[in-house]
């Protein structure tokens, strides 16, 4: 086969890996980054049109990383092998993001802390309530997921944050959930239950720094709203 006779894909593929190298992926549109993975997952048939029709469907890069295996499957050209290849994706961004934080003092690495709570939570399509746990010396020493619930809500019981912060050792905690309707704004209910989880913990002398919400392109602090 001929230069002449090559796939055009084959060289949008080498001329999409150059301009990666040359100014990273802050100059690629999200269906061209999503076409760099989708490269590895789909070596042999041009990806453009399925990368757009992912970032249509779900909205963007992150949200098509974040969407649930059976969904990704039901798009035309995505096998079962494709999905995971994207969901490993996904959990890379996130190891990378909570690595960042772990064992680090989380008030001197606020920004990193914000980005790996989107990494984890933005695009998530039901509400999840964390905690991260800290030492005497504000790092990080452990992250869990202690709510899963519904489009709107999460059950927290404040309790259960207090009892395993003591089991953990922790003198202090961040609190953080999302919202999946993408507007990271405090309702009446997350106020409530923040000043609830803030009276027990205050009772054993566990402190609660903050409360961040985590929107689809924005996060809400408590602290920064004078609510906490």
């Amino acid at each position: 086969m001929s230069a002449d006779d090559k796939p055009h894909h084959i060289g949008h593929r080498a001329r999409l890996r150059e301009r990666f190298q040359a100014a990273s992926a802050d100059a690629l549109a999200d269906y061209e980054l999503l076409e760099l993975v989708l490269f590895r997952s789909i070596p042999r048939r041009d990806v453009k049109p399925l990368a757009k029709t992912l970032i249509d469907r779900f909205g963007g890069f992150a949200e098509t990383l974040g969407a649930p295996l059976d969904r990704l499957v039901e798009i035309d050209g995505v096998s079962e092998a494709v999905a995971l290849d994207l969901k490993i994706v996904q959990a890379a961004a996130r190891r990378f993001a909570r690595d960042r934080v772990m064992g680090k003092p989380v008030i001197s690495s606020w920004t990193a802390v914000l980005d790996y709570c989107r990494a984890a939570m933005a695009d998530e399509t039901a509400e999840q309530f964390r905690v991260l746990f800290l030492d005497k010396k504000n790092r990080l020493i452990a992250d869990e997921v202690l709510g899963r619930g519904t489009v709107d809500h999460a059950p927290v019981y404040p309790r259960e944050v207090v009892r395993r912060a003591l089991e953990l050792g922790a003198t202090a905690v961040i609190l953080a959930h999302n919202h999946p309707s993408g507007d990271p704004t405090p309702s009446q209910a997350d106020i409530d239950m923040t000043r609830e989880i803030v009276a027990a913990a205050k009772a054993l002398g566990v402190v609660v720094h903050d409360h961040i919400i985590v929107g689809r392109e924005r996060t809400a602090s408590f602290r920064q709203l004078e609510l906490l």
